[in-house]
C-alpha cells in the first residue's frame, strides 16, 4: 500500500481513486495534517499550491514523485527533487480551455464593468449607476497574445468567435502554426504596441521575470487592456498599478500575482499591488483552471502518474529524469 499526500482539494472522484492505493493523508480540511508530520513515510504527493522546497524534500526519505495538479512548477524545487530521485510530473492540457475561457471572462468583466455595476446593484444605486458604466465592443479590436502554446490557441479561437484581429509571438512556434488558427505572426513588440488587449501566456523564467515592466507598460496603446492567467511574475505589479491609477491602461484583470511566489496560499499580504485601492484592475484568486471538468482531468492525469511510479514505471509527463532508487 503507498501512502500518498495530498496538499489541496481535488476532484472527489479521483479522491476516490487514490484511496484505494493506500493512506491519504490531506493537507486541507477538518482532518488536515501538515506535510512535516508525515514526511517520513509519504511516498506520493498530489500537489497544488503548497510550495514543496528543497527542505521538504530532504526530510522526505520514502519520496518517488510529486504529481503536479496544474501545469505549472514553480512551487516545486525541481532541481532538488531530480538530485533525491524523484519523479515531478505535470498535467499538460487538462485546464487549457477553462484557462482560454477565464481570459475572456476577465477581459469581459473590464469590458462591460460588470464587478463594479453588479456590486452598485446590489447595493441599491441602480439609477446612479447606469449612466456611469460605458463600456466597449471586442469586436474590431486586436488581441495581441504573447505565448501561443495550447491556451492561447484556444484564445484565439475565442476572439475569432468575437470578430477580433489576433497577433501572436512565440520564438518556439512556426509562423505556419501560428496561421493555421487565423492569427498572424509578429515580434513581441508589434504584439505588446499593437494590441488593444495583451493577454500572457508564458512560462516564468529569469528571462520573463518582470517582462511587463514600466517601459513595455508605458509602449502599450493608451486605453489598451492587460490580461495575465499564466504567473504574476511576469508583470511588474507597482509599474502596472501606476498605469491604472494614471489611466495610461484602460485595465487589467490578473487571476495570478507575483505574491504567490512567497506563498501561494495567501499571496495578498505579500503582494506590491493593492488590489482594493486600484481601479480598473479585476483580480481573481488563481482560479482560471479551477472548472469541474479541468479538476478531474487534471487529477486523473496527476492520479494516472502516481499509478505510473508505483507500478515501477517512468511517469508520461515527467518534467526530470531521474534515476529513482529502490524503497522497501
Amino acid at each position: 500500500m503507498t501512502t500518498i499526500y495530498v496538499s489541496d482539494p481535488i476532484h472527489p472522484e479521483v479522491l476516490a481513486e487514490l484511496t484505494t492505493l493506500g493512506q491519504v493523508h490531506r493537507g486541507y480540511g477538518e482532518t488536515a495534517v501538515d506535510y512535516t508530520e508525515v514526511s517520513h513515510e509519504v511516498e506520493a504527493v498530489l500537489l497544488r499550491a503548497e510550495r514543496f522546497d528543497a527542505i521538504k524534500i530532504a526530510a522526505s526519505p520514502r519520496l518517488r514523485i510529486i504529481a503536479r495538479h496544474g501545469v505549472g512548477t514553480d512551487n516545486v524545487d525541481i532541481d532538488a527533487a531530480t538530485t533525491a530521485g524523484i519523479w515531478v510530473t505535470t498535467t499538460p492540457g487538462s485546464n487549457s480551455r477553462a484557462v482560454a475561457e477565464h481570459v475572456f471572462a476577465l477581459l469581459l468583466s473590464l469590458a462591460r464593468r460588470t464587478p463594479y455595476g453588479a456590486t452598485g446593484t446590489a447595493a441599491g444605486a441602480w439609477a446612479e449607476l447606469k449612466p456611469q458604466i460605458n463600456g466597449f465592443e471586442l469586436h474590431g479590436r486586436t488581441l495581441g497574445l504573447l505565448g501561443f502554446g495550447n491556451i492561447a490557441r484556444m484564445v484565439a479561437t475565442i476572439a475569432h468567435g468575437f470578430g477580433m484581429d489576433v497577433v501572436a509571438h512565440d520564438p518556439y512556434v512556426e509562423d505556419a502554426a501560428v496561421e493555421a488558427t487565423g492569427a498572424r505572426p509578429a515580434t513581441a513588440q508589434e504584439v505588446i504596441t499593437g494590441a488593444d488587449v495583451l493577454s500572457l501566456h508564458l512560462p516564468l523564467t529569469p528571462q520573463t521575470t518582470h517582462l511587463i515592466d514600466a517601459a513595455t507598460l508605458a509602449s502599450m496603446k493608451p486605453g489598451a487592456v492587460l490580461i495575465n492567467t499564466s504567473r504574476g511574475g511576469l508583470v511588474d505589479e507597482a509599474a502596472l498599478a501606476q498605469a491604472l491609477v494614471e489611466g495610461h491602461l484602460a485595465g487589467a484583470g490578473l487571476d495570478v500575482l507575483e505574491g504567490e511566489s512567497v506563498d501561494m496560499k495567501n499571496p495578498l499580504p505579500h503582494s506590491v499591488i493593492d488590489v482594493a485601492q486600484v481601479p480598473n484592475l479585476v483580480v481573481t484568486p488563481h482560479v482560471a483552471g479551477q472548472t469541474a471538468e479541468a479538476f478531474l482531468a487534471a487529477g486523473t492525469d496527476a492520479l494516472a502518474a502516481i499509478r505510473q511510479v508505483v507500478a515501477g514505471d517512468r511517469p508520461a509527463t515527467a518534467v526530470n529524469d531521474v534515476t529513482a532508487p529502490s524503497y522497501s
